[in-house]
């Protein structure tokens, strides 16, 4: 029997991190609910083993069920019937599966049906289930929606909402329109008060919404008349069983088949008020967003998983000029780079879902008392570090999953680009990472003011602290000597005091910072289970000198003025 989580020793490795003690001791509120659910965890040994047992049953279905599902899927797809969705009975299955098991409701707290796990073990579900199958991953993992309704949401909405998610609702986040995709201020969906029903009624048309069929809705929509920016947005939650929105289509997409991005039309439907007015965009949807980015980051890792796997499969199977192509270089070399850059993936994926778990958990904690004054400094340091790992996560680890699915079908030749083999589906599924929920230009745009302000130059310099084996002293002088080269291209741009150059050369600055935090999550990896990446980390750093050397050579042997040759040409 296929088991994506038991076949998989680098996940049941995230739970050796030093940080996860900290992480249970504060989402159990140190095993407080042990006294009245008979199914928490007493003690850290025994969450451990809950999250475990639950990822074991998770890695079940995804290889027993959504895996054999997803070409299937892919071929047949949902479309739209009398206004709503139908999923292909293969999404359909995986959806009862997934409900029927419990792994609905992960992260929700157990006073509203949920299982209460940390985001590290959400984040790890979806890891699994991305690699199963990507477009059934955004429809399963969409239940993080929760998560804003958990935090901005009133006691009653908590109450109505979560449960039902727990139990099996879907959800998705309707943000975008056809005149407002990366620009979310355009939003123009119309909110009025309906003081007489005691609601609020939207009206408009969404586009490009995953899930958009979904049991229960958060919206962004425009409730101050007369504004045209994010100060007039407000975030709405919306119950399928009000009625009042029709999916008009379901988009034609190149990959993620399986999930339904739908465009809808909202028609006076029945809205409650999520939080307050005028902070949908501004707080809500930037907490909604990172959310999601982490998610990616996940499915992204996912799909490089599935990638490196059906690389190395066929590069040992296939045979040619009397030899397995797996003793080419060309072929070796390829599939060591996916594995490098899969391993790397992973090592920023749970490093951020750990800064995350602590920062989200101390503000939770805070709604119930007081911080002490060394909480809020650990609030304050995860929160931070949280805000820069996200975008460069997201850019680094989306990218990679373009690349490593792209060199995958490489690996197959001719047969790679036949639908015959996985690899072809993996390359069209990954392709939309880098572009939804915030293109990699964009988490660049985020990512840049870390490098500017030291936030990420101040985390490796942690991790150069840290005490490594003696074997691992090479690469980390290597490492050391890339640093070296970071210090110096960061003020070589900023120094000029010119915004333009600054943004041109900033997707470079970020990428450096990205290689050289990756090289010492690896080393941190292999310090821990040397055997294990110890070979994915001297691949990863042997490729991110020739990356890093490139874009020294570039940014030092580039006057301001070439900006203008860039300009004319575009």
């Amino acid at each position: 029997m296929a088991n994506f989580y038991l076949d998989n020793p680098s996940l049941k490795h995230q739970w050796e991190h030093p940080l996860m003690k900290r992480i249970v001791e504060l989402k159990e509120r140190n095993f407080a609910d042990a006294k009245t659910y008979d199914y928490a965890p007493v003690d850290l040994e025994d969450a451990i083993d809950s999250y475990d047992k639950v990822m074991e049953i998770a890695g079940e279905i995804c290889g027993e069920v959504v895996a054999p599902n997803a070409e299937g899927v892919d071929a047949q797809g949902p479309k739209v019937v009398n206004n709503r969705v139908v999923y292909a009975p293969g999404t359909t299955e995986n959806l009862k599966a997934t409900v029927q098991a419990g792994l609905m409701g992960l992260s929700m707290p157990r006073r509203y049906d949920g299982l209460n796990f940390p985001m590290v073990a959400f984040i790890m579900a979806s890891d699994i289930a991305a690699r199963a199958d990507a477009g059934f991953c955004n429809l399963w993992a969409l239940q993080d929606c929760a998560e804003t309704l958990y935090e901005f949401g009133n006691e009653e909405q908590r109450q109505k909402f979560i449960p039902q998610m727990c139990a099996g609702a879907t959800m998705s986040m309707d943000l975008t329109e056809p005149d407002a995709g990366s620009d979310l201020q355009a939003v123009m969906l119309k909110a009025t008060e309906d003081p007489e029903n005691g609601c609020w009624r939207l009206n408009g048309v969404k586009r490009f919404i995953t899930n958009g069929d979904s049991d229960i809705h958060l919206v962004l929509a425009r409730s101050e008349d007369g504004t045209k920016d994010g100060r007039g947005l407000s975030m709405f939650i919306y119950d399928k069983r009000d009625g009042g929105v029709d999916v008009r289509r379901i988009e034609n997409k190149m990959g993620i088949k399986g999930s339904a991005t739908c465009e809808l039309t909202y028609k006076n439907a029945k809205a409650q008020l999520c939080g307050q007015r005028k902070l949908g965009l501004i707080r809500y949807v930037m907490s909604l967003m990172n959310g999601a980015r982490l998610g990616i980051m996940a499915q992204a890792t996912g799909l490089s998983e599935a990638a490196y796997r059906e690389a190395l499969a066929y590069a040992k199977e296939r045979r040619q000029f009397g030899k397995a192509i797996i003793e080419f270089p060309a072929v070796y070399e390829m599939v060591s780079n996916i594995k490098a850059k899969l391993d790397a993936s992973r090592a920023i994926l749970y490093e951020t879902a750990r800064f995350v778990d602590i920062y989200k958990i101390l503000e939770d904690i805070e709604h119930e008392r007081k911080l002490e004054p060394e909480e809020k400094e650990e609030l304050k340091k995860y929160k931070k570090l949280a805000d820069a790992f996200t975008p460069l996560g997201k850019a680094m680890n989306t990218e990679y999953a373009n690349q490593t699915t792209y060199d995958c079908i490489q690996v197959h030749g001719g047969s790679g680009f036949m639908k015959d083999y996985t690899c072809e589906r993996l390359y069209r599924d990954a392709r939309i990472t880098n572009i939804y929920e915030g293109t990699t230009q964009l988490q660049v745009v985020a990512a840049i003011r870390h490098v500017l302000t030291g936030t990420y130059l101040a985390q490796i310099k942690d991790y150069q602290a840290e005490a490594l084996r003696p074997e691992l002293d090479g690469l980390k002088a290597r490492l050391a000597k890339l640093v070296e080269i970071y210090e110096q291209i960061v003020p070589t741009v900023a120094d000029t005091k010119d915004n333009e150059y600054i943004d041109f050369q900033a997707r470079r600055l970020v990428e450096c910072a990205g290689h050289i935090v990756l090289g010492y999550l690896l080393l941190s990896d292999a310090n821990r289970h040397y055997e294990e990446y110890i070979r994915s980390a001297e691949v990863y750093i042997q490729y991110a000198e020739g990356e890093i050397n490139k874009i020294q050579h570039f940014i030092n042997h580039f006057p301001i003025e070439n900006l203008g040759y860039y300009k004319q040409q575009a």
